[in-house]
């Protein structure tokens, strides 16, 4: 689950505090790169902390929270989830699961990776013209998959407008679900559902109808465009 940019983005840590807290319930939280200090203090997330709470002590905790949320997760040891793409230094789940996680995210390397490659229709290591991350290619993908085991890599970071979007030979799902981003892409959002027997099934959404916000985020974040 994560936050994206829109006038409600400080509900979801909230939300998931509560049920870890107080109903012993656990969502699989990742981090993603909008969990960046730098982009929930520029995009809105702070501003939207001081017209709630009234100062900046809630965005400071909320902070130090992203600093604490994994990275990755894994399905019955084959589906691997993570928010951008894979890195050219880390080729085992060991080698992820071997990183100082409790840190804030650092601007290159293969914790930044995580979070900021995207698959292309190239093959090999390309450079990532969002100036983070890489770019790779199908033969990446399922030479990872086939060295840790695993059906399929489920990773966000880039907006579909379907919600999903399958690609390099279904080695590579990303999965969007924020609909109608930044309150003006008119896309559709999508969930992955994997059932017990590990079959996968998309449930769609359209966008709800918006109502009007004060003071809504004036930038617009191009990062998953």
């Amino acid at each position: 689950m994560y936050m994206y940019f829109n006038s409600y983005s400080w509900l979801v840590p909230c939300r998931n505090a509560f049920c870890e807290l107080f109903h012993n319930i656990s969502d699989i939280v990742r981090y993603g790169n909008v969990h960046l200090h730098f982009f929930h203090s520029s995009y809105g997330f702070y501003d939207e902390c001081l017209r709630k709470y009234g100062n900046a002590n809630v965005w400071k905790y909320f902070t130090d929270l992203f600093d604490y949320l994994p990275l990755t997760a894994l399905i019955e040891s084959q589906v691997f989830c993570l928010h951008g793409g894979l890195s050219p230094s880390l080729d085992t789940l060991d080698n992820i699961r071997a990183l100082d996680r409790i840190q804030e995210v650092p601007h290159e390397g293969p914790m930044c990776d995580l979070l900021w490659s995207d698959p292309d229709d190239r093959c090999g290591w390309g450079i990532s013209p969002r100036g983070a991350g890489y770019t790779f290619g199908q033969d990446i993908a399922a030479q990872f998959n086939h060295t840790n085991g695993l059906t399929l890599i489920s990773r966000a970071h880039q907006l579909v407008m379907d919600g999903f979007n399958w690609c390099q030979e279904k080695n590579v799902v990303t999965v969007f679900s924020a609909p109608n981003y930044c309150y003006r892409c008119g896309n559709m959002a999508a969930i992955l559902e994997i059932g017990e027997n590990m079959e996968q099934n998309f449930l769609q959404f359209d966008p709800a109808p918006r109502q009007i916000e004060p003071d809504a985020t004036r930038k617009t974040p191009d990062y998953f465009l």
